[in-house]
C-alpha cells in the first residue's frame, strides 16, 4: 500500500516538474478526441516507432495546449507517455490515481472490449498545479490504446 502511495506520489511530483505554472490554455473535450483520432492515423500509416518519435516533439501538432498523448501496451506497459518519460517501458496496470482507484484497468477494459471510449480519474494538473479530475479518451490500434484526457476541476 505504501509503495503505491509513493508512485501516485512520484507522478505526481514529477508532472509538476515537467510541467510549470503558466498560461497554457486548457484543451477540450473536442479537441482530446481530434488529437486521438490524428494519432491513431499517424500510428496507423507511419507505424509504431516514427508515430511515438512525433509524439513526443514538445509543443508540437500532438501536444497542444495542456494535452499531449499516452500508449499504453495491451499487456498494461506503457509505451510512450509524453511528459513523464520515466513510465515507458514500465507495467502501469496497476498504477492508481490521487483516489486510489486502478484507472489503467479501466482503460484497458475498455481498450479490450469496445475498443474506444472515455475514463475519468484524478490526475495532477500541469497547469494549475492541482489534482483535478482528468477525462481520457481512448482508442485501440493494433495491440495498444492511444489516449489524451483533459481536465476539469474537481467539485
Amino acid at each position: 500500500m505504501l509503495v503505491r502511495m509513493l508512485r501516485v506520489l512520484a507522478l505526481i511530483v514529477c508532472t509538476f516538474a515537467v510541467f510549470p505554472a503558466s498560461a497554457v490554455e486548457r484543451g477540450t473535450k473536442d479537441e482530446a478526441v481530434a488529437l486521438v483520432k490524428k494519432a491513431v492515423a499517424l500510428y496507423r500509416s507511419a507505424g509504431s516507432e516514427k508515430a511515438l518519435a512525433a509524439f513526443n516533439v514538445q509543443g508540437d501538432e500532438f501536444q497542444p495546449k495542456d494535452l499531449f498523448t499516452v500508449v499504453i501496451g495491451l499487456d498494461g506497459i506503457m509505451r510512450q507517455h509524453a511528459k513523464v518519460a520515466v513510465f515507458n517501458g514500465k507495467d502501469v496496470n496497476r498504477l492508481r490515481d490521487a483516489d486510489g482507484k486502478y484507472f489503467v484497468e479501466e482503460q484497458l477494459k475498455i481498450a479490450k472490449g469496445p475498443g474506444s471510449g472515455w475514463v475519468e480519474f484524478a490526475f495532477s494538473n500541469p497547469v494549475q498545479q492541482t489534482i483535478e479530475n482528468k477525462i481520457m479518451y481512448l482508442e485501440k490500434v493494433d495491440d495498444v490504446f492511444i489516449g489524451v484526457g483533459y481536465y476539469v476541476s474537481r467539485k
